[in-house]
């Protein structure tokens, strides 16, 4: 069984780095590291390519990182940083001819259902994108390959149909079911041929707003949360590399401030922390990092926190 490895494909806040109109030295950084997508990630493990958050930004990552299949997309929450991206699933749904199949909270369902209403219309406009929901709570639940999944194909003026073993064309069934729950989680195998990963979720809040991280194997993502739910500490135990969010020095009603994820970080105690939904507030990326390094001896935080970048691979 292969170990999980997390690329980020964006570590910036909502407006992203470099911000519109804005002349700071971040924004005018000649540093690539400085230059930050919405904040999004790309989980490869056992096989499965698993996108976390597909932003206003989906298209630029998906072309920028070279993907040309998804198994999944697991959303945190539902802000449009997070979810204004789903309709260039089309492209992947062509290629593919696969659904995209999509994990969520039943909150964030609605507002997908609200926001992107064409996609749930009995009569799809042709060329809506397809996707299968799939509802999560913070439970531990199992993802599979969707390599057996129902192939679709375009019929011009209709949009996308499924091929069934008769020859017909019949439309989505706009599948909405329950995740799989696991009650004993393996981190990844296979059932048959088919292999899975099974994913822990990791409450937290954004401001009030309930989201969700998730932990794959020894890598956990968490971002937009100012507090974690009560003892979800103890789902973060043993980690290789953890990532949090902050977005400034400042205490903020809906992101952990600096020192919060400092203190989050030795509490946790992963090898490697890794910063991402960072600001502009923050310096350079070199400035920064230094800071960190320095910052952390001072405060004897035993794990090594760095500020992630846009196409960082950790494993």
């Amino acid at each position: 069984m292969k170990e999980p490895t997390l690329t980020f494909l964006g570590t910036g806040t909502s407006q992203g780095i470099p911000i519109i109109g804005c002349k700071c030295r971040v924004c005018k950084s000649a540093d690539s590291r400085d230059k930050r997508f919405r904040a999004s990630a790309l989980i490869r493990w056992n096989g499965l390519s698993i996108l976390i958050d597909a932003g206003p930004d989906f298209r630029s990552q998906m072309l920028e990182a070279g993907v040309d299949h998804l198994d999944a997309i697991l959303l945190t929450h539902n802000h449009k940083d997070h979810t204004g991206g789903l309709d260039d699933v089309r492209s992947l749904n062509y290629i593919d001819r696969k659904a995209m199949e999509i994990y969520c909270e039943p909150i964030v369902l609605d507002s997908l259902r609200h926001e992107y209403s064409y996609a749930f219309a009995e009569k799809k406009y042709p060329g809506a994108p397809e996707w299968h929901i799939h509802t999560i709570s913070e439970n531990p639940f199992r993802l599979r390959s969707n390599a057996d999944c129902g192939e679709l194909e375009w019929v011009h003026d209709k949009g996308y149909l499924y091929r069934q073993k008769d020859g017909s064309l019949i439309p989505s069934d706009g599948i909405i079911r329950e995740a799989e729950p696991v009650t004993d989680p393996a981190g990844a195998g296979t059932v048959g041929s088919v292999p899975f990963v099974d994913v822990i979720p990791i409450r937290g809040y954004h401001d009030s707003m309930p989201v969700l991280g998730f932990r794959f194997g020894d890598i956990a993502y968490i971002t937009d949360m100012s507090r974690l739910g009560d003892g979800e500490i103890r789902k973060l135990q043993g980690l290789k590399h953890l990532t949090l969010n902050t977005v400034g020095y400042h205490k903020h009603h809906s992101h952990f401030s600096l020192d919060e994820a400092l203190a989050l970080a030795d509490e946790i105690g992963a090898k490697y922390t890794w910063l991402t939904h960072l600001s502009h507030a923050f310096p350079p990326y070199e400035e920064f990092s230094r800071e960190l390094s320095s910052l952390c001896r001072a405060k004897g935080i035993r794990s090594k926190v760095q500020p992630a970048y846009d196409s960082l691979t950790i494993r």
